[in-house]
Formats: C-alpha cells, sequence, structure tokens
C-alpha cells in the first residue's frame, strides 16, 4: 500500500483569494505572490483558475511553476450544458483552455454546467416543486455535448472528469445520477466537490463510495451547516451565501473529513484532492494564505492518524 503522503496529494486553487470567472478586481492580484503563497503553505500543485488570470503564454508559466515545484492540475471549465445550440462554442472553449493545459502536462479538464439565473434563485434549494429542471431533450443533449467534449479532451491527452456543481441544473445527488445515466456511453470521470455536495442535499462519503470507479479528483472544500440553512430559509443566491460565509475554513465547518478519508482510502483512492474556499474577494475571515495554509495543516492532520491508525491495525 502507498504510503499517504503519496496516496494524497494537496493542491490548491485561486478561487481561495476570491479569483471569480470574469475579469476584475480580483484579477489584479499578483499571481505570482499566490503561487508563493501555495509553495510556503505546504502544497504541491494547483488549478489553472479562470482562463486568463494565470499567464496563457506557456513559455511564461511553465517557468514559474517549474521553480516553484508546482504541478498544473488541470482547468475548471463551466459551460451551458443546457442550451441545445452551445455544442460549438463548447468545445472551442474546451480547445482553447486544452492547448495551453497539454503544453503543460496537466492531467485535467474539469467540466461543469454553467450557473445560471433561473438556477441560482434555487441555490441549495433544488428540491422545491418549482425550481427548473431540464427536459428529457436537453438531457440527451448532454449526453451528446459530454460525449463530443470528451472526444476533444482526448485530443489533448486529458481525463474528463464532471463537476456537479451548485446553482446549476446539476447540482444535487439525484441530477448527478441523471447526469451520469445521460453520459453512459462515455468514460467521463467525477470531479467530487465536497462543499458543493453538502450544499445541494448530498453527503461526500456517500459520493464517494457511490461513485469509486468514476472518482478521478476531488475539489475539498468544507461548509458550515448553520449558514446554509440560514441561506435556504432566507433564499440566498449562491454568491450571497458566499458573502456570509457559508464555505469555511477546512476543519472549522460540518464536514466529516476524517470518514470521508477513510471511505477513500478503503476504496484505493489515488492522486490529487484540490483545496478551495469560495470566497468573496476583500472580505475574508482571515487572509487567504492563512486559510490555505491552516486548511492544509488540518487535513495532513486527519491523513496522519488515518495513518497511524492503519499502522496498528
Amino acid at each position: 500500500m502507498k504510503g499517504m503522503n503519496e496516496r494524497f496529494l494537496f493542491a490548491s486553487a485561486p478561487d481561495s483569494w476570491g479569483v471569480l470567472d470574469y475579469p476584475g478586481p480580483s484579477w489584479e492580484q499578483s499571481y505570482e505572490k499566490m503561487l508563493d503563497e501555495m509553495v510556503a503553505a505546504g502544497y504541491t500543485g494547483s488549478e489553472l483558475g479562470p482562463f486568463g488570470y494565470f499567464p496563457t503564454d506557456p513559455e511564461t508559466l511553465q517557468p514559474q511553476l517549474e521553480k516553484r515545484k508546482l504541478s498544473l492540475l488541470g482547468s475548471f471549465v463551466p459551460v451551458q450544458m443546457a442550451d441545445l445550440g452551445a455544442g460549438p462554442a463548447v468545445l472551442e472553449r474546451i480547445r482553447k483552455v486544452g492547448t495551453l493545459l497539454a503544453t503543460l502536462k496537466a492531467p485535467f479538464l474539469v467540466l461543469a454546467d454553467d450557473q445560471s439565473v433561473a438556477r441560482n434563485n434555487f441555490s441549495g434549494r433544488a428540491y422545491d416543486a418549482a425550481c427548473p429542471a431540464l427536459s428529457a431533450e436537453q438531457w440527451k443533449h448532454v449526453g451528446k455535448i459530454v460525449a463530443d467534449a470528451e472526444r476533444v479532451a482526448q485530443e489533448f491527452g486529458l481525463d474528463l472528469v464532471f463537476h456537479p456543481h451548485v446553482a446549476t441544473y446539476v447540482e444535487t445527488p439525484k441530477e448527478c445520477e441523471r447526469f451520469f445515466d445521460a453520459t453512459s456511453n462515455t468514460n467521463v470521470g467525477l470531479c467530487l466537490d465536497t462543499g458543493h455536495c453538502l450544499y445541494g442535499h448530498g453527503d461526500s462519503v456517500t459520493e464517494a463510495e457511490k461513485y469509486k470507479s468514476k472518482l478521478r479528483l476531488i475539489h475539498i472544500k468544507d461548509c458550515s451547516q448553520r449558514v446554509l440553512e440560514e441561506a435556504r430559509r432566507n433564499k440566498w443566491t449562491f454568491e450571497e451565501a458566499i458573502e456570509h460565509k457559508v464555505f469555511t475554513i477546512i476543519g472549522q465547518g460540518d464536514i466529516d473529513f476524517p470518514a470521508l478519508f477513510s471511505t477513500l482510502l478503503k476504496n484505493e483512492y489515488s492522486g490529487w484532492l484540490v483545496v478551495e474556499q469560495d470566497v468573496k474577494f476583500g472580505d475574508t475571515a482571515v487572509a487567504p494564505a492563512e486559510s490555505v495554509a491552516g486548511s492544509l495543516k488540518y487535513l495532513r492532520g486527519v491523513v496522519g492518524r488515518l495513518g497511524d491508525s492503519v499502522a496498528a491495525s
């Protein structure tokens, strides 16, 4: 059996510094300083973040990663899967991101449905009878888009994984099941996000067990159940919940990480876990560098205790 430090590899991501999906004040942060803070905290990898925040010229970005001994894992690519006419735009976006990822030998392309106003108004409340859902025709279209996306990703040597996401049409465990039914003719994997899972009325341990054969990447978030319940009660959008700090430093929320890592070990998961905390830029409880460092310290403690338990058994 691999040692715990070889089995569980921890990466960070720009969203813990409040970097949004579109240019703005959060993009004015120094990416070099961000990478330095990741390394100082103990991370050995990073996701790309929104395309355009990090340099898109591989000859610029690669030396910055190499001198810090950081691996680039992949990029989060949200697309409008419910739009029956969105296919060409989806593939164009994947090709643009894929060229950079392939040059830097990143392994993953993380696909997600794009947030929509219609679903954002029901964030965390997809059980509501009024919550919009995809039609049978749209689910069929999802299957086609993912098959096409997988074909393009394979051209770049990228492993396509799907990220269920709050404020999208694939938020809940039931919708995740529907997604994998619709894409059963593909080899798309699962990127399990622990925070989004809880937000969508799921349990990370249950989902990790259910999809153990498809689980190829994990996003680690922690979530305050108290704030989440308040968000549902007040019908907050996803962004409003983030502003109210629904996501916490890892270990300070309500997700059972010891149980999750025990399940991952039992199912022989081996690979990357991306530690994230969705925050509002300029409005964090503690500085991002302190948050990502504290999160990793907690997780290493969980993994260390798990290793001690295995050694003693």
